[in-house]
């Protein structure tokens, strides 16, 4: 019976410990949240959309427009415990077209913009970013992608992050 406690307690914490290593991974959890949209299909602007009272690019998945569309980042927090927004580029900025990133009110945080800091140029610059960061007054550990469309185009970002406690 002891040596049953022990095995069994043993198990026991492996397993929350790969669960907790798990569960705050932002490469892999990016990772996943660009899966599902590439599954969706290969990501374009088409037209534009409100979203929060501006008129933003369209951004497409396929035949999917993420605007104002939130199965997927809901999908990832649910999967994940991890936040995730999907961004479109508006000229020199990102826009929060999809996210589960409440404001401090408590909504959703369509149609703020991405920081200008790290993430922020990576991004511009093609590259993915994964470090610390400020999320709307919030810190978090998260991970950035850019975007592109079938010509290269940077059209957007993705975002995933884990609160920091």
């Amino acid at each position: 019976m002891t040596i049953f406690r022990i095995i069994l307690g043993a198990t026991l914490l492996a397993t929350a410990n790969l669960v907790a290593a798990q569960a705050v991974d932002p490469k892999a959890t990016i990772a996943d949240l660009d899966a599902r949209l590439t599954k969706i299909g290969s990501p374009k602007i088409e037209g534009t959309e409100e979203t929060a009272g501006k008129t933003v690019p369209a951004i497409y998945f396929g035949a999917r427009k993420i605007n104002n569309n939130y199965d997927v980042v809901d999908a990832i927090r649910k999967a994940h415990n991890a936040t995730a927004t999907v961004f479109v580029k508006d000229g020199d900025e990102f826009v929060r077209v999809s996210t589960n990133v409440l404001t401090p009110e408590g909504k959703r945080g369509v149609g703020t913009t991405l920081a200008r800091a790290k993430a922020y140029e990576a991004v511009s610059k093609g590259q993915g970013f994964c470090g610390d960061v400020d999320v709307l007054g919030t810190p978090f550990t998260a991970c950035y992608n850019p975007v592109k469309d079938d010509k290269g185009a940077i059209i957007g970002v993705t975002y995933v992050g884990f609160k920091k406690t």
